[in-house]
């Protein structure tokens, strides 16, 4: 069997399971803002953020923000970037499919590439096997149901896996298109371009063992430049189409605004906040044991990073597990959407890979399906006013 196709094979599998979950949870979900009770399965795939984005494909952006009854900017399809609703469009203008099937079958299929890319980025590194363990972890990952529901993070991992085995290669021009798209279709662009410039930062410190010539140095600092230019566009755009400055930060606010309350966006607050909000507010736990737990959880990630089956995922990766772990930390609010956004840290499966024991592949697998039915239920399933988006 070529490497393609038990790779596909093993997706295939996942989607299945994936599916009787989602069939088991449909059968039983009541009325909902969405759907009636007892949805279909592509209705039921295409609830919370997915109603936005078909939202965004239909009818667009709003010239005008909404605001609270107190002056505050409110939930609006700002916070939700063009590229995969204008993907499935094309889908459903050459197919004739409705939203719901035209986009679980994008997220299907963007799915898939990625299992393709990740196999392809890993294999040199951790060898065939490891390597498949690998993407069957990838699969099956507690948020793997998002290959499958009307989200556009499986076409942000792909091009995230596209970008980065470019960046591996040291194909810098190559990385700019790529790069560009993936910045309108998740927010990734300064991300990215911190990875970038780190590889720069890098590859200029060993440039006595591994020549780092003049045209690459020019192509990967425009790479990193361009990245940045497009992570700050979409801002820009919100900003001249509304009239308003903030236009894109304030949306996003709004969101966490049934936690914290409304107020600006300070840089590496939110987990700060969250921490307080988590243990004093909803646990009625001391504040300062919140602070010791986020002081904990970094301090475990910057460890880890230094851990050899980390390690040997390589630099370039390490590198953009780091820019992405400090974006997060500097711009989201800890909630139940947490789970999804770290999504694009999947690269570190291939750490948990490493093991050849057949009774720790298996244990791990059993545990990732616990927990994906758990992140259904607790973030998919809608339960009245539900508070858990996914």
């Amino acid at each position: 069997m070529p490497w393609w196709l038990r790779v596909l094979v093993v997706y295939g599998l996942a989607r299945i399971a994936t599916t009787v979950m989602l069939l088991t949870l449909a059968a039983v979900q009541g009325p909902n803002p969405w759907t009636g009770a007892h949805p279909g399965y592509f209705d039921f795939a295409s609830i919370w953020d997915g109603r936005w984005y078909n939202i965004v494909q239909g009818w667009g952006y709003p010239a005008a923000l909404p605001h609270t009854d107190t002056g505050q900017v409110s939930e609006n399809a700002w916070a939700f970037l063009p590229g995969y609703p204008w993907v499935v469009g094309a889908v459903m203008f050459v197919t004739r499919l409705p939203w719901p099937v035209a986009a679980v079958l994008v997220s299907v299929a963007f799915g898939a590439g990625a299992a393709l890319l990740f196999y392809r980025m890993l294999l040199p590194r951790l060898g065939a096997g490891s390597a498949l363990f690998a993407v069957a972890l990838f699969c099956v990952a507690p948020v793997s149901p998002l290959f499958q529901l009307a989200y556009a993070e499986s076409m942000h991992l792909f091009l995230l896996l596209a970008a980065l085995l470019l960046l591996i290669n040291r194909r810098y021009l190559a990385l700019i298109p790529v790069v560009v798209i993936m910045a309108f279709v998740r927010p990734s662009g300064l991300a990215f371009a911190l990875a970038v410039g780190l590889h720069v930062v890098y590859r200029w410190a060993v440039r006595r063992r591994e020549p780092f010539p003049a045209r690459e140095v020019a192509a990967s600092v425009t790479a990193a430049i361009v990245s940045g230019v497009a992570g700050l566009a979409w801002p820009a755009i919100a900003a001249a189409a509304t009239g308003q400055v903030n236009a894109y930060t304030a949306t996003e606010l709004a969101w966490r605004a049934p936690y914290i309350g409304y107020g600006e966006l300070l840089p590496f607050a939110p987990w700060v906040q969250g921490a307080r909000w988590w243990f004093s507010t909803w646990l009625g736990l001391p504040q300062w044991l919140g602070y010791v737990t986020l002081a904990l959880l970094v301090a475990a990630f910057a460890v880890a990073m230094f851990v050899p089956a980390v390690r040997r995922l390589g630099v370039d990766i390490r590198l953009w597990l780091v820019s992405y772990a400090l974006y997060v930390l500097a711009v989201f609010f800890p909630q139940s959407s947490t789970f999804r956004i770290l999504m694009p840290l999947f690269p570190l499966l291939g750490a948990l890979a490493v093991g050849r024991s057949r009774v720790y592949r298996a244990a791990l697998i059993v545990v990732f399906l616990a927990l994906q039915w758990g992140w259904l239920l607790i973030c998919w399933g809608v339960d009245g006013s539900d508070w858990t988006p996914p």
